[in-house]
Order: C-alpha cells, then structure tokens, then sequence
C-alpha cells in the first residue's frame, strides 16, 4: 500500500533528488515541441512534457511528480516565458492535477487496473482543472491583449458551436484536455515498463 510517510522520507534522497533533476529537464525540453490539435482552437497546443512527470510520478511517487511539473515551469518561466508566469501557472495546475491523481491511485496499489483506474480519473480532472484554468488564468490573460471575440473567433473556425467563453471552455478546452489526457495515457503505458527499471 501507499505510505505517504516512506514517500516523503525517501523523496529526499540523493538518489530520487537527481531522478527528479533529470526528469525535469527533459520535460522542460520536450516543451518547446507543440503539437497544434485540428479540432482545437489555436492557443491549445499538445506536448508530451508532462510524460517525464507522470512516468516520475508512478515510478518514485505523487509527490516527485509534482516536484518534476513544478521544476519544469520554473525552468520555462526562467528561460522562455511570454505570459509573465500565468501560462506556466496554468501548465502546472492543470499537468499537476493529472500527474497527481493518476499516479495517486496507482500507488494504492501498483497493479495494471489501478494504472487505468488513475489515468481516467487523471483526465476528468485535469479536463476540470483545465477548464478553471482556462476561465480564470489564461483567457482573462489574453484578453488583456486580444479582444475576447477574437479569442473567442479561435474556437469559432474549428467548430461552429463556440459562440461565447463558455462554449469555447465547454467545446474547446475541455475536449482539448480529455484527448491530451488519453494520449498521454497511451504514451506513458508504451513507455513506462521500458524506463520504470531505470527510474525506480
């Protein structure tokens, strides 16, 4: 079972520090490479840089996955941030929320149902998180530069029921979250037994 007490205990050791390190930057790096998504509107960009994190996550615990989403938007906030903080803010609300929870209920118990059981409920929060995110953080940000009709336009082009903020957050974000959600599932399923032994 899950020991929250051993977790943290062991989170800080040299070993898990430098496995932290390294996982965090490489997601830092496979950030610069975006994806754009054709039903999505075209502020929404896919990246596997929440990948090292989840992996992270399931491998040395919740808690270092979380250091791992937090450590890369550091780096991107340092380096290359256009949004003065608040898309890295964002970024690790919502990567957070899916790294945590998934990797949360896998280490209830690390079996191949848990892996599924975290993952889907993973993405019904991130997609959740996302849409607050979205509502709150990244579009009354934008629209500080845009008016909120051409943000709103962005939705509009890929599909006709985005009218307002909220049909964009209903049809756009949110569908945008849920098929990064079950691509990034996809991903760390191929990925994580070839790298687990690795990690762990």
């Amino acid at each position: 079972m899950y020991n929250q007490a051993t977790t943290k205990k062991n989170l800080f050791t040299t070993s898990v520090l430098v496995k932290i390190s390294i996982l965090s930057v490489i997601s830092y790096l496979i950030m610069f490479i975006e994806f754009p998504i054709v039903f999505a509107p075209g502020f929404l960009k896919l990246d596997f840089s929440d990948i090292p994190a989840i992996i992270g996550g399931f491998a040395l615990g919740p808690v270092a996955g979380i250091f791992i989403e937090l450590i890369k938007n550091l780096l991107h906030f340092i380096t290359k941030t256009d949004t003065g903080g608040v898309g890295e803010i964002a970024n690790f609300l919502i990567g957070g929320a899916f790294v945590f929870i998934s990797s949360g209920i896998y280490h209830l118990g690390k079996n191949k149902k848990n892996a599924i059981i975290g993952c889907l409920i993973g993405t019904i929060g991130m997609s959740i998180v996302g849409a607050l995110a979205n509502q709150y953080l990244l579009i009354p940000f934008y629209a500080n530069m845009f008016p909120i009709d051409a943000i709103v336009q962005m939705g509009t082009v890929v599909n006709k029921n985005i009218v307002d903020v909220k049909t964009l957050i209903y049809y756009g974000v949110v569908p945008f979250n849920i098929f990064k959600g079950i691509v990034m599932s996809v991903v760390t399923a191929i990925l994580y037994k070839k790298v687990s032994c690795i990690i762990k």
